[in-house]
């Protein structure tokens, strides 16, 4: 009874050693985009260019974060990594912060869709209300974190 277990366990583990090394395949290609993405954007983003578009304060910089995370397709993931890289480049929390809610909860490019398969008010609804809280959760985020540091 004992070895049964243990072969099943064994079983179970290689299964599971073999779906990891085929999850990692799969999302190579992706992982290879983000790393292209981030050298193209440490090229050609300086931190000046980054300093005159950011910094005219939180509104401002929060609708510029909710407008690129708009338009921005991808791996929510991919919102993260490019997030810690504008925060160590002197973006403002606040930017940052409504950039990768906006990235992960709107979206221009699924709009169609999510309109077709749920309906003009439902769509509408939706993103209107995660534009209001990509602001709000923002605001919220950054004055949280100044508190408590």
């Amino acid at each position: 009874m004992m070895s049964m277990k243990r072969n099943k366990e064994k079983k179970t583990f290689a299964e599971s050693l073999l779906g990891g090394f085929v999850m990692f395949i799969r999302i190579s290609p992706m992982l290879a985009a983000l790393f292209l993405l981030i050298g193209l954007f440490e090229t050609f983003v300086t931190p000046k260019t980054l300093t005159a578009l950011f910094g005219h304060g939180p509104l401002v910089d929060m609708a510029i974060g909710v407008g690129a995370g708009t338009v921005a397709t991808g791996q929510p993931i991919i919102s993260y990594i490019l997030g810690g890289d504008l925060l160590r480049n002197g973006v403002s929390l606040y930017a940052v912060s409504a950039f990768i809610l906006s990235w992960v909860t709107l979206g221009i490019t699924q709009l169609p869709l999510e309109w077709s398969l749920f309906g003009a008010r439902f769509t509408l609804t939706r993103n209107l209300l995660s534009l209001v809280f990509a602001f709000v959760t923002a605001w919220l985020t950054t004055v949280s974190a100044e508190m408590f540091s």
